[in-house]
């Protein structure tokens, strides 16, 4: 089943940024689009709409009055230029609030707040239909999902990294630091200025060199200290 989502803003190009970002992500539908707050309200009210993007500053009705009008909870995320209205939204129970221009990256952890509360609320949770924790990283112009448990390793190179998993060799123009930032920190470690590592994937220590399958990775002199006690214990 998918998470169905409307798109409000009278700016043709904002939603086309949207709609750029959700052909990336297979579990949403986008099932209706409005540059109209009246024609948007309406269809929210006659239909079963899982989210609603929805900009602040439009003609005839703003966002925020909108909201006031909705007759069936849906969950809203408040997309606009201005950052100064965040703490009234946040009265109004919206699920996050996005400025413009929008990131991808920032895009994403909206995607996944929206997916966890899809999830909650319909109480997906059944052990055969478990939600595998995972993020997504871009791949030759394309958003690939990839689970966490599926990760040996993270290598940088420059303005670029390896992201490892038994199967496959993903690379995307990202940060090592911004990568291992999004991983859970109990699960994974820095161990080297260009390694991150999954540290249940250990297979041995030698020295100042950590096994993990067939790949043999440095542990850095500064990390050397903290990394064998974490793995150690």
């Amino acid at each position: 089943m998918k998470i169905k989502c409307v798109l409000i803003d009278d700016e043709p190009l904002a939603i086309k940024v949207l709609l750029n970002y959700f052909a990336n992500f297979t579990d949403f539908e986008i099932i209706g689009t409005f540059n109209n707050s009246l024609e948007g309200l309406d269809f929210i009210n006659s239909n079963t709409v899982d989210a609603v993007f929805l900009d602040i500053n439009m003609p005839m009705m703003t966002g925020f009055e909108l909201i006031s009008l909705l007759e069936k909870k849906t969950r809203i995320i408040i997309t606009t230029a201005f950052r100064e209205f965040a703490a009234e939204s946040y009265d109004l129970e919206v699920l996050d609030y996005l400025v413009k221009p929008i990131p991808l990256p920032r895009f994403i952890k909206c995607i996944h707040k929206i997916e966890a509360e899809y999830n909650l609320k319909n109480n997906i949770k059944i052990e055969n239909h478990r939600i595998e924790p995972h993020l997504f990283i871009k791949v030759d112009k394309k958003m690939v999902k990839i689970n966490i448990d599926e990760i040996l390793f993270v290598e940088g190179m420059k303005e670029y990294i390896k992201v490892i998993t038994p199967e496959k060799t993903y690379i995307t123009h990202k940060s090592l630091t911004s990568l291992t930032d999004e991983l859970p920190s109990d699960r994974f470690m820095r161990i080297h200025k260009s390694y991150t590592i999954a540290l249940n994937k250990v297979k041995s220590i030698e020295g100042n060199r950590i096994q993990i399958f067939s790949y043999t990775i440095p542990i850095g002199r500064n990390y050397s200290k903290e990394v064998k006690t974490k793995i150690l214990e």
